[in-house]
């Protein structure tokens, strides 16, 4: 029995040691050559752009009556003036948050404050610090225009924005 066990085993591993058949090469396919991307010059050889000016002379942004949303037409300033504020650590801004007379005294105020409060969280997404931008609300306290119809009124539904210096 040990020579039928011993010849079986050497039978497997033989027959596990065999080589198996290669298969012959196929033919190479012809390829279709497709050409290289262009490689980018270096940094050094590139042209410069350069930087577009930040135009910090916009300072005001207006509302809607009753409103203390950004409208999207203003973010541009915003940015431009967030992103001075960010390369610029040791300016400060005073926002100043205005309304028209209509309202209270009291919601005026109040309203104001949201409104400065609102350019002051878009500034600093945009990379002013917190310390940098200081909110206040002057309600209906300081009108660009005194007369009564709603042409006037929007003028004076705005935050005013004011670097330090000039306040």
């Amino acid at each position: 029995m040990k020579k039928t066990l011993f010849s079986a085993l050497t039978l497997v591993l033989l027959y596990g040691c065999a080589s198996t058949p290669v298969e012959p090469e196929k033919p190479a396919e012809p390829s279709v050559q497709t050409p290289a991307p262009p490689v980018a010059p270096p940094l050094a050889a590139r042209p410069v752009q350069p930087a577009p000016q930040v135009d910090l002379t916009k300072r005001s942004v207006f509302y809607d009556y009753d409103k203390y949303d950004i409208k999207d037409e203003y973010r541009p300033v915003l940015q431009a003036h967030g992103k001075y504020l960010a390369e610029n650590r040791g300016k400060k801004m005073l926002i100043q948050g205005n309304c028209d007379e209509r309202g209270s005294r009291e919601y005026n105020i109040a309203l104001g404050q949201r409104r400065a409060e609102g350019v002051k969280r878009m500034l600093v997404l945009m990379g002013a610090t917190e310390t940098q931008v200081e909110p206040v609300s002057l309600g209906e306290e300081k009108p660009r225009c005194t007369d009564h119809n709603e042409g006037c009124w929007s003028q004076n539904r705005r935050s005013d924005m004011l670097y330090g210096g000039e306040y």
